[in-house]
């Protein structure tokens, strides 16, 4: 049985760690709740005990003989911190251990998740930024909070991520972790995009965007920093990723190559419209006895190729920097475009395409992956009850080099972690 220790500090938000309990104890995970002295002041400790069947406390003076202070964190297969508050998360950071919580932190060599909880204030001052960079830095996960409704009237980052997203990342880490996307900045594209015909009514696909979440929850449990651009997806938000929601084709290619100014990866999982009507109604379209006019349509912005072209002339640019550089020249726009890309080169520096084909899969897979200059295109087969809104998927990555890996029937995350897999081995 799975030992998992969950901390709890005292937020608002600590009523929700409930829940989060709950399904870690219906997973059949053995759970010790360690909460700090004043979170028992919102949910108290009799409520702990029932939900884990643990003993409760905070101090280490309790059941001295059994030595808690080491043994919880050293026993524990994961600790996770839900809500971490600024106060636990600066003390953390400082190697503090003046209670039960602190002194398992500093004892645990497992993996650590922390889910942060607090006013944006909080959050985004300074000391709170590098307190979670040294706790990153050490290979903790840390969580970037969810936007939305906070104490009182106030708005912003700092709310809980839903209990069963936390609940998800801590599967995957608990699956078995790797940390080769700490540090790494990824852009992940979900979804199916809508082209208005008038108010009511438009273009669309089937995607329900479980694949394209899937990428990024499990982004988040291997370390990286993830944008997820959302197009009409009505999941849950994944924990720890920062969500832009879009609708159209256009509105997807502008956040999409915002987001990637500084990306390390991007991977285009969303269902694009490849077109859209010319002209948009202003006004619910009549039906009548008369035919309708037909639609003219007209071609979308090819998000994935536009991705290729950018890095290709900011390649091209960096290596006239590079040379003018090794030439002892010290001006000009090429060299201004390498030293702005860094010692990585320009971004993003993998790009990742979806294909989704119903016949001659893997040649079309293939001609498209040479059309868009992307480095990896996953090819899949849709259909009925295939890929689009299934918990399961299978596919053939194909890569730019001519290689292929076959990913066969599984969990949508399955097949997200072979997708890592390949980045990271190029971000490497």
């Amino acid at each position: 049985m799975t030992s998992v220790v969950l901390g709890v500090s005292a937020g608002i938000a600590v009523y929700k760690s409930c829940e989060l309990l709950r399904l870690f104890t219906e997973s059949g995970h053995d759970v010790r709740v360690v909460p700090t002295r004043d979170a028992l002041r919102f949910v108290g400790e009799p409520t702990w005990a029932a939900l884990s069947g643990n003993p409760v406390t905070t101090e280490v003076w309790e059941s001295v003989h059994e030595v808690p202070h080491v043994r919880i964190g050293q026993s524990a297969d994961l600790v996770v911190v839900a809500p971490a508050t600024a106060d636990v998360l600066a003390r953390a950071a400082h190697g503090m251990a003046n209670d039960l919580l602190t002194n398992t932190l500093l004892t645990a060599r497992c993996p650590v998740v922390f889910a942060p909880a607090m006013h944006t204030e909080m959050w985004e001052h300074p000391a709170t930024r590098a307190n979670v960079a040294t706790l990153r830095e050490r290979g903790a996960i840390v969580i970037e909070p969810a936007v939305g409704r906070l104490t009182g009237a106030d708005t912003g980052p700092g709310r809980l991520p839903d209990p069963a997203e936390i609940f998800e990342v801590c599967r995957r880490v608990l699956a078995g972790r790797r940390e080769d996307l700490a540090g790494r900045h990824v852009v992940v594209s979900a979804g199916g995009t809508r082209e208005a015909i008038d108010p009511v009514r438009f273009i669309g696909n089937r995607s329900s965007g479980l694949q394209g979440y899937a990428l990024a929850r499990t982004a988040v449990a291997r370390g990286a920093e993830v944008t997820l651009v959302a197009a009409n997806v009505t999941l849950p938000d994944p924990a720890g990723a920062k969500v832009v929601r879009v609708e159209s084709a256009r509105q997807l290619r502008d956040a999409v190559l915002a987001a990637a100014e500084h990306a390390d990866a991007v991977v285009m999982a969303a269902a694009v419209a490849d077109f859209r009507p010319v002209r948009q109604s202003d006004t619910k379209i009549k039906k009548s006895s008369a035919e309708p006019d037909p639609i003219h349509l007209v071609k979308n912005p090819d998000i994935l190729a536009e991705l290729g072209e950018v890095r290709r002339a900011r390649l091209e640019a960096y290596a006239a920097g590079a040379a003018a550089a090794g030439g002892g020249r010290e001006t000009g726009e090429g060299l201004a475009a390498a030293k702005e890309a860094g010692a990585d080169g320009p971004r993003p520096r993998v790009i990742v395409g979806f294909a989704a084909e119903t016949d001659d899969v893997l040649a079309n897979g293939r001609a498209k992956l040479e059309r868009k200059g992307c480095d990896l295109l996953v090819v899949n087969q849709v259909g009925e009850n295939l890929a689009f809104g299934t918990p399961d998927n299978a596919a053939v990555v194909l890569t730019a080099e001519g290689g292929s890996v076959e990913i066969p029937r599984g969990p949508k995350e399955d097949l997200a972690d072979v997708v890592w897999d390949l980045v990271a081995q190029r971000l490497a």
